[in-house]
């Protein structure tokens, strides 16, 4: 995908996500590119797998991984003490795991599994990680968001775990909605500390981010093996935000295809993006910092 490179050297990079996908392609890229990566995955088998093949491939040893389910609470907490026990900087964080999961089904904590894993995951982690960010700044944040985002036409937060009405992608396009909101939202309170925060449409990409059945995810998954993208292309605006000059300093833009593109306009609504960072604060029980 890109030639080998040591621009990343001496910095450190956690991916989430990080055992398959673009989650793995990103951190290969950026394993070639110099850093410490800190991979995170569920399954210690496909991490240290995931781990020893990226080493081989990059050439680069330094590549670590670390095991979380982050739809858990508990875990994405016990996650972040290992990250600042470990490491004593962090330069880039790159939210990344998430997937489509039908039929519903809840997070050991009692949410919907889908906004549990794709928008607290992604929230809560990252709040527990700012101090360490800021403390390596200048540092990013990189969200994995999507063009899912534009299948609704906004936070449904009467209902944004669908326990009314579930429907697996508008409920997926409703977390990527929220990544997108989230990030504005965390840019916004993030000025001045040297940390950026973007996100990104990775593109349709052939990656096993569904766990639904029936008629209509085979229909989805024949399509996607028509008219996806490879994983090496999906990943390629992961690691421009990630490591690319060219964005240093810049915050709270959506990407596609390594350059600023245009959200739905409700991905734009900077009320619903404090309404949702007060629900999601109430929701994991932290105080992110104002």
């Amino acid at each position: 995908m890109t030639e080998p490179t040591r621009s990343m050297a001496g910095k450190t990079c956690l991916v989430t996500g990080a055992t398959s996908g673009i989650g793995e392609v990103a951190a290969l890229e950026l394993a070639r590119k110099g850093a410490k990566v800190v991979l995170v995955g569920r399954s210690r088998e496909k991490a240290e797998a995931t781990a020893d093949r990226i080493r081989r491939e990059s050439g680069n040893p330094e590549v670590e991984y670390l095991l979380a389910d982050l739809s858990s609470r508990a875990d994405v907490r016990r996650l972040a003490d290992e990250v600042k026990a470990r490491y004593p900087r962090l330069d880039v964080l790159i939210n990344n795991a998430g997937a489509m999961i039908a039929p519903r089904r809840e997070s050991v904590d009692g949410i919907e599994m889908t906004w549990a894993l794709n928008h607290l995951g992604y929230f809560l982690l990252t709040d527990l990680l700012l101090d360490t960010l800021k403390a390596s700044a200048p540092s990013r944040i990189v969200n994995v968001a999507s063009d899912a985002h534009r299948m609704v036409s906004g936070i449904n937060f009467d209902d944004v775990e669908g326990k009314k009405d579930y429907k697996p992608f508008r409920n997926y396009g409703q977390s990527k909605l929220a990544n997108i909101l989230f990030t504005r939202e965390l840019a916004r309170r993030l000025e001045g500390t040297g940390v950026t925060a973007n996100c990104l449409h990775p593109g349709f990409v052939a990656t096993n981010f569904t766990t639904g059945k029936g008629f209509t995810f085979r229909v989805f998954q024949a399509m996607a093996k028509l008219f996806a993208i490879t994983p090496e292309e999906g990943a390629k605006t992961t690691v421009y935000l990630a490591s690319s000059p060219e964005v240093e300093g810049v915050s709270g833009g959506y990407f596609a295809k390594s350059r600023k593109a245009k959200p739905r306009p409700t991905a734009l609504d900077d009320g619903a993006a404090r309404r949702l960072w007060e629900l999601s604060e109430r929701m994991v029980g932290s105080t992110a910092p104002a």
